[in-house]
């Protein structure tokens, strides 16, 4: 598996420096020190990333929000977004700003301008050439012809037989929406991006038009989609070098693994100060569901251990449902204002934990390591935990089920 780009420079250096000097004397500065230190224990004047770095940052930011330094906390997670390349380097720096001074970058803002004036114009076009065609057009006519135009610009096109040329379809977008409905009433898919593509694929409309069982096609797509996700998943899962950001990476945007009680990925993972949720799910009655991920194979207290006559737990396991039930009390406490800022609801909340997998435990039989979480889940009435292969193996299955069933048909993915 390549590894992973860690973003280690000067911008993050001195975003730290900023930190550390603003952190009160112990731990929490202690912390934002060993990350310094590690970043410039590079050779020559190169700067040092890698795991260890991304480890020490997460450490650190634990080390912070223990201390209920808050602010030192975002700094600390803006950091760590920085250094693994979910924060742009344009947001970065031109938040860096914000703590420093001296003159603003104007790069950003130029361009901006530039595109803004190009867009004008543009806009300015279409309308004259509407008005010089239609002088007796209302401006309710004039607005609603610029509106449709711009309904169709995500359709751009760049004919072949026409170099450096870009051509606006007409009317794309609202064969789109057309097909967009029909799609959500009949297959279970992403029926907006999928409407989007077949509308930008002449190839794809000609198989619809000429074929009854059309739908029949996308489904089998989709089906298609997510067993290539699931077999990467896999992969990663029982790969034992695989980090917690690489099994993230791998079930972003999966959230139907989970199980047909889920409709979607919930956009905010920051609900709670402090606090951030690996993968935030929202079920069907509007509930959010935490979803915390480890390690798959590198425990260093194993999965479950012996004790007595039976097997019981680790206690890394023990630590991680403690950790979601303490998001869950986070969020039962701020339930109004998640309610209202964000419209999540959170009373009801649940989570799972992932954690571990049989391949790391060939001396221990898999069907003992799962008799064993399960019993342990009947104990708790909001946090789950499953193994990377428990969970995988069921969406496999409900897979098959679902490839099986007739089309239209829903099926439940719950495992």
């Amino acid at each position: 598996m390549p590894r992973m780009d860690v973003r280690s420079d000067w911008a993050l250096e001195r975003a730290l420096d900023k930190a550390y000097g603003e952190a009160p004397p112990g731990a929490v500065a202690d912390g934002i020190d060993a990350v310094r230190r590690h970043m410039n224990g590079g050779s020559g004047r190169k700067y040092r990333g890698g795991q260890r770095l991304l480890d020490l940052l997460a450490e650190a930011r634990r080390t912070a929000a223990a201390a209920e330094g808050w602010e030192t906390v975002r700094v600390l997670q803006d950091c760590l977004y920085y250094a693994q390349g979910r924060l742009l380097r344009p947001d970065y720096e031109e938040k860096y700003r914000l703590f420093q001074q001296g003159p603003r970058n104007d790069n950003a803002r130029n361009w901006l301008s530039k595109t803004l004036q190009a867009s004008c114009t543009f806009w300015w076009e279409v309308g004259r050439t509407f008005v010089d065609d239609h002088p007796e057009a209302s401006a309710a006519e004039l607005l609603a012809h610029v509106q449709a135009q711009s309904l169709d610009v995500p359709f751009l096109e760049a004919p072949a037989e026409e170099p450096a040329q870009y051509r606006i379809p007409r009317g794309r977008a609202e064969l789109a929406l057309w097909m967009e409905r029909v799609l959500q009433r009949r297959v279970e898919i992403d029926a907006k991006e999928a409407a989007r593509r077949i509308a930008s694929s002449p190839q794809a409309l000609a198989v619809l038009a000429n074929d009854e069982g059309g739908q029949i096609v996308l489904r089998a797509a989709e089906l298609q989609r997510r067993s290539e996700a699931l077999a990467c998943l896999r992969k990663v899962a029982e790969d034992p070098t695989a980090t917690e950001h690489d099994l993230q990476r791998a079930l972003q945007g999966q959230h139907w693994i989970f199980g047909g009680r889920f409709i979607g990925e919930a956009v905010h993972s920051r609900l709670v100060p402090g606090n951030e949720v690996d993968i935030p799910l929202i079920r069907g009655d509007g509930a959010l569901h935490v979803v915390e991920l480890k390690q798959a194979f590198r425990l260093k207290g194993g999965l479950v251990k012996r004790h007595r006559n039976g097997w019981v737990p680790s206690s890394e396991v023990n630590d991680a449902v403690g950790q979601v039930v303490h998001y869950l009390v986070g969020l039962d406490e701020h339930r109004e204002r998640i309610r209202r800022e964000f419209g999540y609801e959170t009373r009801r909340a649940t989570g799972v934990v992932l954690i571990g997998h049989p391949d790391a435990h060939p001396e221990i039989p898999e069907d003992v390591l799962n008799e064993t979480l399960r019993v342990h889940n009947t104990h708790r009435n909001r946090v789950e935990v499953l193994t990377y292969k428990e969970l995988i193996d069921n969406a496999e299955r409900s897979l098959g089920d679902e490839a099986a069933a007739p089309p239209g048909r829903h099926t439940d993915r719950s495992a």
